[in-house]
């Protein structure tokens, strides 16, 4: 009886444990990646999320360190909170519906405001033709 009890705790122990691990990836799939993981992602992601890894790489992009994000997917804990010295990215499509309006802010911002101290990433090539539209894919989803 007791061999019993035990080796079906033990099976429903091992249940359980393959459960919860089948459904890591789904339970992740609603998490944006962080820098690391997006160099493992860059090949397979599609492009919203290939646009989301240039806008958070540092070396790219790097908009978290100006401007403040609201995503429906939750926000990765290595990732600090976005910046506040540029406008926060939010509701982008409505701000936004013209896609070429806001390829040209990205590309060169002092064109719009010459005050700006928005990098013109396009115009000093900070980022690619591919690139910028990749973040604007991105964009266009917040």
């Amino acid at each position: 009886m007791r061999k019993t009890i035990f080796t079906s705790a033990v099976l429903g122990a091992a249940v359980l444990l393959a459960g919860s691990l089948v459904t890591i990836p789904l339970a992740s799939a609603d998490t944006l990646p962080d820098e690391k993981q997006c160099k493992k992602a860059a090949k397979t992601a599609d492009n919203v999320i290939k646009g989301w890894c240039v806008a958070i790489t540092r070396r790219k992009g790097n908009c978290l360190a100006c401007h403040g994000v609201t995503t429906k997917a939750r926000w990765p804990e290595t990732l600090p909170p976005g910046g506040n010295m540029g406008p926060p990215l939010v509701a982008m499509k409505q701000r936004f519906p013209d896609k070429a309006k806001l390829r040209a802010q990205i590309y060169d911002a002092t064109v719009a405001n010459p005050q700006s101290v928005m990098p013109p990433f396009g115009k000093h090539k900070l980022l690619s033709e591919k690139e910028i539209d990749l973040i604007i894919e991105w964009l266009q989803t917040i």
